[in-house]
């Protein structure tokens, strides 16, 4: 039987999207997905998701959360992303259709982005959040001081970790899911193995070859395993050096996050003759410069200090909630000019 193809890039309504997989999950044919994602490092991929992938992820996803038969999802994400198709594929799952941030639902997934407008200046969703069972949190690293604001406001949140790659999050709270293997690598990179993995990239097999070996996904991000249980610590992209300094992009972020809670931080690069790599800090709103390199010079020393600030409207993002630190250094270098 001939596989058919769900291209998201050909953005199908979110109506042809859903009929286009409970067909695939019938099993009256083959499917495979077709994802456009753009990782940090400005790569562009073409994901191919089989639809058993899939609904794999949507069986466990509900099964974590203790969704059932008749339970609603609310989709509050894009569907041309692994995260918004993901909702779509659990509501198939419990014989539902998903709703609006309007609606009263059980379930919903976000990005860190949402949660932080949730919890500072969107009521309406805000209270959403909290009618539900379970809310899904990921796309990006979410600061604990987030968690914990949101804990406060009786928002019942699931961190998830995954990528496209792995048909979206299969690690919930720091422990993955039934049927998924994470180790990591001698070099501390997390690989992930399981029946959510991606078929390929189209048209990129040596892409491909380079980030899969013998069945293990090999991904960018630096973890420790404790206990049983996966934490992310950083990406192998986010570190730079600078004045022959290591300095990592996500601890910069993390820590201005925990200590002006009200503003959204980029951190990122652009070479320097001096520094090597100089450290360059984005925000979306003013901020006192003599202020932020006090803490961060205070937490991590000199060198974690930002020789360039700029204020943009938005804080570039990648799909919905990864952060843009390519399009973040071409913003700084512009404003050089």
């Amino acid at each position: 039987m001939k596989t058919s193809v769900i291209d998201l890039g050909l953005q199908p309504s979110n109506l042809e999207l859903t009929q286009a997989l409970a067909t695939a999950f019938s099993q009256v044919e083959p499917s495979l997905v077709i994802i456009n994602t753009t990782g940090s490092s400005g790569v562009n991929k073409k994901v191919e998701l089989s639809t058993e992938a899939i609904s794999k992820s949507a069986e466990l996803a509900n099964a974590a959360v203790g969704a059932k038969l008749g339970d609603i999802w609310s989709l509050l994400l894009p569907t041309n992303h692994i995260a918004g198709l993901n909702v779509l594929a659990r509501a198939i799952k419990l014989g539902t259709e998903v709703v609006g941030v309007e609606a009263r639902a059980d379930f919903t997934a976000i990005v860190p982005t949402q949660l932080h407008r949730a919890l500072t200046e969107d009521l309406k969703l805000l209270e959403h959040l909290q009618n539900c069972k379970a809310v899904l949190v990921g796309g990006a690293a979410v600061d604990g001081s987030l968690l914990e604001a949101a804990k406060s406001k009786a928002i019942t949140l699931f961190t998830t970790y995954g990528m496209t790659e792995t048909s979206g999050g299969c690690v919930y709270n720091n422990v993955a899911l039934p049927g998924v293997l994470v180790e990591l690598t001698d070099s501390g990179l997390i690989k992930i193995k399981g029946p959510t993995l991606a078929s390929g990239y189209q048209d990129q097999e040596a892409l491909w070859l380079e980030n899969f070996l013998d069945g293990w996904f090999i991904t960018s991000d630096l973890g420790e395993i404790k206990d049983g249980k996966i934490f992310v610590v950083g990406r192998a992209d986010d570190v730079i050096i600078s004045g022959g300094e290591n300095i990592s992009l996500a601890a910069i972020e993390s820590e201005l996050v925990r200590n002006f809670p009200e503003v959204n931080f980029l951190a990122t690069s652009v070479p320097d003759a001096e520094w090597g790599q100089k450290l360059c800090l984005l925000s979306d709103i003013n901020i006192d410069q003599v202020k932020i390199s006090s803490v961060l010079q205070n937490k991590f020393g000199r060198a974690s200090v930002p020789k360039e600030f700029l204020v943009v409207k938005e804080i570039p993002l990648i799909g919905i909630g990864k952060p843009d630190r390519v399009k973040a250094s071409a913003l700084i270098i512009n404003a050089q000019r």
